[in-house]
């Protein structure tokens, strides 16, 4: 099964599955676009933009769940 962690790369993240990317944007991740946000770790972009890193792993860990 597929899963998210901190230390992903946001670009990993998003290969997981399409839809990460409306997960992320909801979160308030708006620059995924941006060449220098796909070097950032899931950690670092969490930091960044002020939010809970581990609630959103666990919100994208659930999503991937529903794929199974």
């Amino acid at each position: 099964m597929k899963q998210a962690n901190k230390n992903m790369r946001i670009s990993e993240v998003l290969e997981l599955d399409n839809g990460v990317f409306p997960i992320l944007m909801r979160a308030g991740m708006h620059c995924l676009g941006c060449p220098s946000a796909q070097l950032e770790t899931l950690e670092e972009a969490c930091e960044v933009h002020d939010l809970n890193c581990d609630e959103l792993i666990d919100n994208i860990n659930e999503y991937l769940k529903t794929l199974n």
